[in-house]
């Protein structure tokens, strides 16, 4: 009797939860506004990364970024479409752990083989690309 009340009981209160609603997913895409394609900085030297903050929202103040040094290698594919790939330097952050809303952050660039390739993405939730860049004898 107790188990047909307890059954009955839980069926009560499933049929009548109410639904579940979806959950909005915040996607924070600043827009990185330093460096730039004219930009050429020297190996080793320090750097300020910017990006556009005006566009992120207040419930992802507290969101955390990182920053990666990168360089487009260009590729083709079996129909002869170009393939960028970014090749990211994921073992050796330039930052990490930074609060996204800064909208800059200071960086050492690394002692890299020179190149006007070069690309620096900033992940908050996404990843942001730069445009390409220069690194360069110092």
């Amino acid at each position: 009797m107790f188990f047909s009340a307890l059954i009955l009981l839980a069926t009560a209160l499933i049929a009548t939860a109410s639904p579940l609603r979806p959950q909005e997913l915040v996607v924070i895409s600043p827009n990185i506004t330093y460096p730039t394609e004219a930009v050429s900085w020297p190996a080793g030297s320090t750097q300020t990364v910017t990006w556009d903050t005006t566009r992120i929202p207040p419930e992802a103040v507290n969101n955390k970024a990182m920053l990666l040094l990168g360089h487009y290698t260009t590729t083709w594919d079996a129909d002869g479409n170009e393939v960028k790939s970014e090749n990211l330097d994921i073992k050796h952050p330039l930052a990490t752990g930074f609060n996204i809303t800064t909208g800059s952050k200071v960086i050492t660039v690394p002692d890299t083989t020179p190149g006007k390739n070069y690309i620096i993405v900033l992940f908050g939730d996404s990843g942001n690309v730069s445009p390409q860049f220069k690194i360069v004898k110092p």
